[in-house]
């Protein structure tokens, strides 16, 4: 017979304070590793760390524990089966790599230093992502201990990546490879984050992305404004006209057959959406912008969560000096980038994109359209069991409901679920003031244990509620 909720809920967390201690020792030394994945001279550091990591998780129990090469960076792979065998099987997703950072950056303390103060943890990496990793390390000790198991209520697998803070240009490939030994029913992510320390929140999903350069050529050269302007098509003047064409007057992107597909809120979401504390003019001053503006309809959380956009990255053409300088100019660009949610087709996106710019361009200009590897849109339900199963975790370690957010960004977490065709679910603890990427990145230690806590239920929670998929 299970134990009572409040009683496991207690011992696990009496566990984890126990060895609190020397889990903020191991991940003190890892975080001393500068695995900058972006800067060539910090290889060996990104190698180093991987295989710090594989020994860490070989000394925390899991029986398999690799370092999977790529052309880039190493990931890191681990498995320990379940003594059961119709348990459902779990791959926590995280990567090792971690950003640039240098003292001079506005660090006030070395950034490859961990340094306690205030009960936070500050270093590069701490919440991005090497704690939010390590985290799974004392969850998984921690529900074996209180459980009386040898091995975990599920097929637990980890694959932490080696190359996610440079975006990411070789794991679908290693997912590929590996897809077999990755085979899971459901994926874990936890290189994620909460609302706030006093709203515990768990993400349901992730926009995806595409990004296009368009080059406009008109003229062979620059040619002179007086002689010919007015006589010949202005590339310069053709990139301005396309973008402004780009949205219609409601701000809805005005591509043909750009909205086929999207999944919409459900009234449900958008109730769940409006209950969070959201400050609009808080969330003005973390965006450095003095009004808020967007699709007709549709609130600020919604378009940023749940809504595709087009936005323009750059734009440029012809003279930018000082002074003036009368030309036509032979050529203009612009880069795109199209976020794009459940239900949206990354290759249709790109037709659709091609189809209209090529309606757009006057004849007289030569136009070059350049599409980069695309990111899919994911998005769990939140009447799947396995997000339910997140949900419950999370709210015995915090001792309360949890609330549901979406991420408006885009990550390598989308190759899983297109290659493995599994869902997504997120479980992450960091909060929007850790300060990723930037100077004096921290991690609030007693949330950083939460998640711990919060794996430790997962697991038994996945297997009591959700049947492994046939």
């Amino acid at each position: 017979m299970s134990q009572p909720v409040d009683s496991a809920v207690s011992a696990v967390r009496t566990y984890i304070e126990q060895h609190r201690a020397a889990f903020l020792d191991d991940l003190t030394e890892w975080l001393r590793i500068p695995s900058v994945s972006a800067q060539p001279d910090h290889a060996p550091d990104v190698r180093r760390s991987a295989d710090w990591l594989a020994a860490a998780l070989t000394a925390t129990g899991f029986p398999t524990a690799e370092v999977w090469p790529t052309p880039g960076a190493p990931a890191v792979y681990a498995e320990w089966p379940s003594s059961d065998p119709g348990a459902p099987t779990v791959l926590v997703y995280g990567h090792h790599d971690v950003q640039p950072a240098a003292r001079e950056d506005g660090w006030h303390s070395e950034p490859f230093e961990p340094l306690v103060r205030d009960n936070r943890m500050y270093a590069r990496g701490a919440a991005d992502d090497k704690g939010q990793v390590f985290f799974h390390t004392l969850g998984v000790r921690a529900h074996l201990a209180t459980t009386g198991r040898t091995a975990p209520a599920v097929h637990l697998k980890l694959l932490i990546e080696g190359e996610e803070e440079s975006g990411s240009p070789h794991f679908r490939t290693l997912v590929e490879r590996h897809a077999d030994r990755l085979a899971a029913d459901v994926v874990t992510v936890s290189d994620t984050g909460m609302w706030s320390e006093d709203t515990p929140t768990v993400c349901t999903g992730m926009r995806g992305l595409a990004e296009c350069e368009i080059r406009l050529h008109g003229p062979d050269q620059d040619i002179h404004s007086g002689s010919f302007g007015g006589a010949v098509p202005n590339p310069a003047t053709a990139v301005a006209r396309l973008v402004a064409a780009l949205h219609d007057e409601h701000a809805r992107v005005a591509i043909p057959g750009f909205y086929d597909g999207v999944v919409e809120l459900t009234d449900r979401e958008r109730e769940l959406f409006a209950e969070l504390p959201f400050d609009e003019q808080e969330w003005l001053r973390a965006a450095s912008s003095h009004a808020t503006g967007g699709e007709a309809g549709y609130s600020t959380l919604e378009r940023v969560w749940a809504r595709p956009t087009a936005e323009v990255n750059g734009i440029g053409g012809g003279y930018q000096g000082p002074g003036s300088k009368t030309i036509i100019p032979s050529s203009a660009m612009v880069k795109l980038s199209f976020r794009l949610v459940a239900g949206q087709d990354p290759d249709h996106i790109e037709k659709a994109v091609r189809d209209w710019v090529a309606g757009q361009i006057p004849d007289g200009v030569r136009c070059e359209i350049a599409f980069s590897p695309a990111t899919r849109p994911c998005l769990t339900p939140l009447d799947h069991p396995a997000l339910e199963s997140v949900a419950r975790a999370m709210g015995r370690a915090f001792g309360t409901p949890v609330r549901f957010t979406r991420e408006g960004g885009s990550g390598p977490a989308a190759d899983l679920q297109d290659v493995l065709g599994v869902p997504v679910l997120f479980l992450g603890i960091s909060v929007p003031s850790d300060g990723w990427h930037a100077p004096d990145e921290k991690v609030e230690l007693d949330l950083l244990l939460k998640g711990a806590e919060a794996a430790a239920h997962l697991w038994d929670d996945l297997a009591e509620h959700w049947q492994r998929v046939p």
